[in-house]
């Protein structure tokens, strides 16, 4: 008999599912150890965070509008969802992770609105400084909270009760550095050591396998070893069947609780569409295939996901920035690899009861505290300083209300320093919402200011520009042109590149960097005496040639 070759096209697609396959299993042992990690730091039964990332394999893939990314629970989150836990349970932690769920399903309609009305371009009224504010002071919480599970302690007030708070838990630190358990600490610090000094191991073959992955091959092993006390260990007390079923509690939404529900409401809406598309946005710049992923259509699926969890008890999830990066690098080609990211999840879960008392806690708290670092290194302190006071003062206020408060207050806060500086600046009362713009041919003008709260307005002429040809973004009739817009900018650049044109940024070099910086990326303005009316502006560019 003739052999039968296959078609080129079915070999392709053998090839591009193979190497799926490959990467979605790559990211399935990069996401366990965390989804373990992120549900134990909520206040979550930990088998409900690997729930999440099994929905967000499986079911949301197929339904999102970006081919790369994966969907799971995220650290960013935490903050979020151990506090709410806190306030709906007041010391039954059981009770408020229930009730927290109620909340969780609605932020999923929420976002599917968001979507639907093409919100995707949220993320676009946040200043950057903000942003990156709210996310340090996240890093920061899961630190607080971490440090203490590393070191083998549950913290307690001078009456016995739990200590919550990040301020209060950052206070206990030395208490629980003189009372740690001597086994569990010494899991957790080998565990923080391969974190911290894995990812700088030079070994080409070694940079593919996930420190993640490291971390479990060595404390596991360990902690049987030492024989650790058993309350240092991840339980699976049910099967996956067991496991899927209703938990949610609709009694956050009576009356003593309707604020807590309207809060953690708007805020997993809200803070869980952020993260999703700044990852969604990252991962686009680094797509080998170039690809522009539909924000709005990933939204949706992010909210069907949502709902999908909060009926089943699991984690709120987002498009992850840290795993959708690797899929990239281990070669994924395809939403396929986030499936089987998925599909291994749920035949681990098939199979998670005989992994009981196996991952110590210790160990997951490692992986969160360099989770946390990340997210707060005093690296990204010092790019905010380096590119000037104004942006330091947004980033720290911001980081200091969310600690001291909650998010929501923590990231208003932010907002309203960062629209008092512009103002300050220069930038005229009726361009701090409104962008003012003025198209000729292959050239888009600016007027008064551009700045994050109007920036919406300018991405959206931008966008409307041929991308494969060479265009111009000409800024010299702006007062102000802040840290936001030229970020922004910047990617758009980039943007073009990829579609074969280019896009050209004018009138920087006429304004001075503000807050005694040269940084590239520094908020510019105009000199006082040198700044142009609104009316003024807007009359020059009408009249500019060309």
């Amino acid at each position: 008999m003739a052999k039968t070759n296959l078609p080129e096209n079915t070999n392709k697609l053998k090839d591009k599912l193979s190497q799926d396959a490959v990467s979605g299993f790559l990211v399935f042992m990069l996401a366990l150890p965390l989804s373990l990690g992120i549900a134990r730091a909520s206040d979550f039964p930990p088998v409900m965070g690997l729930i999440t990332a099994m929905i967000g394999g499986l079911i949301v893939s197929f339904l999102a509008g970006s081919a790369l990314t994966i969907k799971g629970p995220a650290a960013g989150m935490i903050a979020i969802v151990a506090a709410a836990v806190s306030d709906f349970g007041q010391g039954d932690t059981q009770l408020g992770w229930k009730m927290a769920l109620g909340t969780i399903v609605i932020a999923g309609l929420i976002q599917i609105f968001f979507g639907l009305i093409k919100l995707g371009s949220i993320v676009d009224f946040f200043p950057l400084s903000a942003l990156l504010g709210m996310l340090a002071a996240i890093g920061i919480i899961i630190f607080s909270k971490q440090i203490h599970v590393l070191f083998g302690v549950s913290p307690v007030d001078s009456l016995g009760k739990p200590i919550t708070e990040p301020i209060d838990l950052l206070l206990a630190i030395p208490n629980s550095i003189s009372t740690w358990n001597g086994e569990a600490t010494l899991i957790g610090i080998i565990s923080l050591m391969i974190v911290f000094l894995w990812p700088r191991i030079k070994k080409s073959w070694l940079q593919h396998i996930p420190f993640p992955v490291v971390v479990m091959l060595i404390a596991i092993p360990l902690g049987q070893y030492i024989e650790l006390d058993s309350k240092y260990f991840v339980h699976f007390e049910k099967g996956l069947a067991e496991t899927l079923r209703i938990h949610v509690q609709w009694t956050a939404f009576k009356a003593d609780f309707f604020y807590l529900s309207i809060k953690y409401t708007l805020l997993f809406a809200l803070i869980g569409s952020i993260e999703s598309l700044l990852t969604v946005k990252a991962i686009d710049m680094l797509d080998p295939l170039k690809r522009k992923s539909n924000a709005n259509k990933d939204l949706i699926a992010v909210g069907i996901g949502n709902i999908l969890c909060g009926l089943l008890g699991a984690l709120p999830m987002i498009s992850e920035v840290a795993r959708s990066t690797a899929n990239i690098k281990n070669g994924a080609k395809s939403r396929w690899a986030n499936f089987f990211h998925g599909l291994f999840m749920m035949i681990f879960l098939l199979l998670g009861i005989r992994f009981n008392n196996l991952i110590p806690t210790p160990a997951l708290a490692a992986l969160l505290i360099g989770i946390g670092y990340q997210l707060a290194s005093p690296g990204q302190f010092g790019r905010m300083a380096k590119i000037g006071i104004e942006q330091l003062t947004v980033f720290l206020i911001t980081v200091i209300t969310t600690i001291a408060t909650d998010l929501l207050l923590g990231i208003a806060a932010g907002i309203a320093v960062k629209l008092i500086s512009q103002m300050i600046l220069g930038t005229p009362v009726r361009s701090v919402f409104k962008a003012h713009t003025h198209i000729h041919g292959h050239c888009l003008k600016v007027a008064g200011a551009a700045v994050f709260s109007n920036w919406r307005g300018i991405k959206r002429e931008i966008q409307n520009l041929d991308q494969t040809t060479s265009a111009t973004i000409d800024l010299s009739n702006c007062n102000v042109v802040d840290f936001t817009v030229i970020d922004n900018l910047h990617h758009l650049k980039i943007e073009f590149a990829n579609a074969g044109g280019q896009l050209e940024i004018l009138g920087l070099e006429e304004l001075r960097t503000a807050g005694n910086t040269n940084h590239a990326e520094a908020t510019r303005t105009k000199e006082k005496e040198s700044r142009a009316t609104l009316r003024q502006a807007k009359r020059k560019i009408r009249k500019s040639p060309n």
